[in-house]
């Protein structure tokens, strides 16, 4: 009975002494940072990972990151100083680099990004309102090039970029940076994702590039059948061309073979004047008459002598 006391005793402290022994010791990961609070209050703060001590149950270790993290922002509606209405998008990349002064001032990361919020959004929007649409989206006063088919030539006036939008974001880093190291916070980054304009503004730039993109249509289409009424009318020109030097040739050797037929009936008429006249008769006589024609004529007419001397014998 008193063995087995031993052994509950014995195997009570060994309990007792692993929840005291988990208690006090806790690992930090090479990612991570740790502050140590004693009874709430921030006392010391463990950035080199390994295993390390603290007073068991007195005493806790609050985790905190310490790679980059990412702040995205909500898209914006913000007025250019031209009054122009967009909505503008930002991203911000930061780190926690006091951890005690981030735990007093934010508590946790979820407390730091609406923090993120209030400074970056209010950054961008003194910024954005302070200038120009132009400024926010472009970087340098490179001359802008037309769209192939838009009147003008190839180059249009703009007015002068003084600032860019890399400048205005870097603007945007440097003001809002200056406001983060009392939350224990370093800002290393800061970029305009995305710009556009306001859905009823953006429905108004779209009729118009719609609009603008018809009558560059148009105006290829209008060059297109006047081109093809040249071509046409080119053609039309050289087949005429063609024909009429084809019909220049076709009456010349037409004119040729006359000729060279006339001086044949002319050598066959030396040669024979009777039987040529003969053929040509009969020649005659087969254009003249056909199955249903009738021919009166006198016994004594020249027309009619072959057939005369042909019946006579």
């Amino acid at each position: 009975m008193k063995n087995k006391a031993i052994f509950i005793i014995i195997a009570v402290a060994v309990f007792l002494s692993l929840i005291v022994l988990g208690s006090a010791l806790y690992t930090v990961d090479q990612t991570r940072q740790v502050v140590i609070t004693q009874f709430g209050r921030p006392i010391g703060v463990v950035k080199e990972p390994g295993l390390h001590i603290k007073t068991p149950f007195i005493q806790q270790a609050t985790y905190f990151e310490k790679r980059v993290m990412e702040w995205d922002g909500r898209p914006t509606q913000i007025p250019t100083g031209d009054k122009k209405y967009i909505w503008v998008d930002t991203y911000a990349r930061w780190r926690i680099t006091d951890p005690l002064k981030f735990l007093v001032s934010v508590r946790d990361e979820m407390g730091a990004q609406a923090r993120l919020d209030d400074l970056v959004d209010a950054t961008v929007r003194d910024l954005i309102t302070s200038h120009n649409l132009l400024e926010v989206v472009r970087n340098s006063n490179r001359p802008l090039v037309q769209t192939e088919g838009e009147e003008g030539g190839g180059t249009e006036e703009v007015a002068k970029i003084e600032l860019g939008r890399e400048e205005i974001a870097k603007r945007i880093l440097q003001s809002a940076r200056e406001m983060t190291p009392e939350y224990g916070i370093e800002l290393l980054d800061v970029r305009i994702k995305r710009i556009n304009y306001v859905q009823s503004v953006r429905q108004r730039v779209y009729s118009r590039m719609i609009s603008e993109r018809e009558r560059i249509a148009e105006k290829y289409r209008s060059e297109g059948r006047g081109e093809q009424s040249k071509i046409l009318g080119d053609m039309e020109k050289e087949l005429k061309k063609i024909s009429s030097q084809a019909y220049k040739r076709a009456q010349g050797i037409k004119g040729e073979a006359d000729a060279k037929a006339t001086k044949i009936y002319a050598s066959a008429y030396q040669k024979d004047p009777e039987f040529y006249s003969f053929v040509q008769a009969m020649e005659t006589y087969k254009k003249t008459f056909d199955k249903e024609s009738w021919l009166i004529l006198t016994t004594d007419s020249d027309y009619f002598k072959y057939l005369k001397s042909f019946w006579g014998r």
